[in-house]
Order: structure tokens, then sequence, then C-alpha cells
């Protein structure tokens, strides 16, 4: 039994949220005070968290990438990785993090065998860092990119363009792949900052940030992707890293989309622009056995719309969530 859609995609890559708590405010995100964060019982715990990852597995999902929130501010969030390295069938276990936390644990990480790390810095400069995410972290961040990149963990860079903010950095990021063997990974601005879409005065999609990194270098070359990849990437001629961008909200990159994804409280979404199908954790607390479990997601896999903007149409309100709260 696989995971395979109506239009023949199969799904191998699971994004699970561990927390919809964070320890930053990021303005694309959240509000300044923060989102009304789920009393903790309404969370799925690591054993829930676990058990749906195994359940999945024996589906053919043989990559996650958790996210929160910020994972790192969830208790025992690196005992529940170990639990993970028990499940023979996974492949890939990634994490999306701000850094603010995990610097104390990056020899575990290395040591679980964690495959990649992606890093969400939106700016190289510390009073932008600050107004950003409206918390004086910046050091702390960047002293944990430089010991990832250290580190045999692959780093990738995670930025958000954002009119009026950081669109005078992109070539300063470019930059940092000369030297650096990571990949900077420039990422459309999204809507669902927990108040509905913010006003931006100039369009930042995908062809303004390639047409902008195009006028400063003379040549640049394509890098071939994976065919689910959600980057299309390139790298300036002789440096060591390379840079994509992720097409988030014109979504061209639908065709190929091999993903599900699970919220903090169970919510399973089909797309990130879905209203979510139905809740994982209210199946297993009420006795759902593991056949149930997969039933009901080879079920629901099968109806996963074509791409973000059906999904997006079949909700027919504006999109206002919070990205913490539906997963990174």
């Amino acid at each position: 039994m696989e995971l395979i859609d109506r239009f023949g995609r199969k799904i191998s890559y699971l994004r699970l949220a561990v927390t919809d708590r964070c320890n930053l405010r990021c303005q694309y995100c959240m509000p300044a005070k923060g989102i009304d964060i789920v009393d903790r019982k309404e969370l799925l715990s690591y054993k829930e968290m676990y058990r749906i990852i195994r359940v999945l597995s024996e589906l053919g999902v043989d990559k996650v990438r958790l996210t929160g929130g910020e994972p790192f501010v969830r208790k025992d969030f690196v005992n529940f990785l170990d639990s993970l390295s028990f499940n023979d069938k996974l492949k890939e276990v990634n994490i999306t993090t701000n850094g603010a936390l995990i610097s104390n644990h990056i020899e575990k990480l290395e040591a679980l065998k964690i495959n990649s790390i992606n890093l969400s810095i939106d700016s190289l400069q510390k009073e932008k860092f600050a107004k950003i995410t409206r918390r004086d972290v910046f050091d702390n961040v960047y002293d944990t990119l430089l010991k990832l990149e250290k580190s045999n963990l692959k780093l990738k860079l995670n930025i958000v363009v954002q009119s009026g903010f950081n669109t005078d950095e992109i070539i300063d990021f470019v930059e940092l792949s000369k030297n650096k063997d990571i990949a900077v990974r420039f990422i459309e601005e999204m809507p669902f900052n927990g108040k509905g879409q913010r006003t931006i005065n100039e369009v930042w999609d995908f062809n303004a940030i390639i047409n902008h990194i195009k006028g400063a270098y003379k040549e640049i070359e394509p890098v071939l992707s994976k065919k689910s990849s959600t980057s299309r990437n390139y790298k300036i001629p002789n440096y060591k890293g390379t840079f994509g961008i992720i097409p988030a909200f014109t979504r061209t990159i639908c065709n190929d989309c091999n993903r599900i994804r699970i919220t903090a409280t169970g919510m399973f979404k089909n797309c990130l622009f879905d209203n979510g199908v139905f809740n994982v954790r209210d199946y297993i607390r009420q006795g759902a056995s593991d056949d149930e479990l997969k039933a009901l997601f080879i079920t629901t896999v099968h109806h996963k719309p074509e791409n973000g903007f059906v999904a997006e149409a079949s909700r027919g309100n504006d999109v206002s969530e919070s990205m913490s709260t539906i997963g990174g």
C-alpha cells in the first residue's frame, strides 16, 4: 500500500509541526502580541507523533521535516528525535528552526544523523533582524549558522523576501554561498501572518528575485534539482554553495508535490493552502487502529487538490492563519 493521489503523485514527505509556540514574533508570521496558543492537551503527544510517522512510513513516507512554531521550544524535542532513529523506514529526518535555541544540541543532532537543518534567517543586519523578528537574538542565530556550517549537517538558509524590509540584502545572502557549503533559499512571502495578507508596495515574486540576482552577476548556472524539489536552484560559477528560490505563493511547483502536512494539533493538510481535512489526533484518541489510520490516510490523499490555487479556492475565505499555527 502506498499513498498516491488521483494525479499519480506519490506522497513520500511529511511536514509535521511539533508545537505552535515560538520564541520569535516574525512580522510575516504572526502579530506582535503573538497568537492564541492552544492548550497543551490539544497538542499531539510525542507518542502520538511517533505512531503517526510510523504508520505513514509503512505507506511509503520516508522523509519527515519537523517544524513548529519553533520545534526546540518544546521540552524533550531532542529525545523525540532520538526515538525516531528507531524507525528503520525513514531515510531522512530534517528540521526547520530559527536557530536561537539549538547551538548546544548540534553534536547530538550529528550523532542522530539528522539529514539537514533549515535555518530561518531573514537579515544579516542585527538591527533589521530585530525589527523583523521583534527579538534581539541575531548574534546567537548567526553564531549557530557558523557552527552548523562547520558541522556534518546539511545547512539550508531560509530567507523570506519581504518588500520594504530585506530586498536590499538578496545579493549579500547569495555572497554567503561563495565560501560556505550552504544552500541559500529565497522564499516568496506568504499571506499567513495571523491577520490576513500584509499590504506590500512591490511584488517580490520568483521572477523579480531571479532578475535582481541576474543583474548582479555575469553568469548564473542552473542546478539540477530533484523532481519534487520545492526550490529552483542555481549557483554562481566557482562558488562553494548554491542558491534557490521557492515560489511559495505563485505556486509553480505544485505539479510534482509529494508532501502532506500535519499541524501541532493533529490537523491533516493535503496542501499548505487548504483548510485541513480531518484531525488525526481525534481519531487516535478515539481508539483508531493502525489499519484504520492507514485507510484514512489513503482515502484522504486520494483527494489531494491539483495545486494550491484549487486548495485555496475551496476554502472560500481569506487565509488569515499564522504560519506558526500551520507549521512553518
